[in-house]
């Protein structure tokens, strides 16, 4: 799997983040472990296209 970035943050009780290319994507979760989990199966869908209408960047 390609590497990627990420932006997290805590609010309350769980943590939120994305992918810094796609943040549109957020996810929540009750741990760091499962916020990565989360993102690593997102990014997953987001390079095999499994997800309609995604926007990207171009560099």
């Amino acid at each position: 799997m390609n590497k990627f970035k990420i932006t997290y943050w805590k609010d309350g009780d769980f943590y939120l983040g994305y992918i810094n290319d796609y943040s549109e994507y957020l996810t929540q979760c009750e741990t760091l472990d499962q916020l990565s989990n989360n993102l690593k199966d997102i990014y997953k869908d987001l390079i095999e296209e499994n997800i309609p209408g995604i926007k990207k960047l171009l560099s």
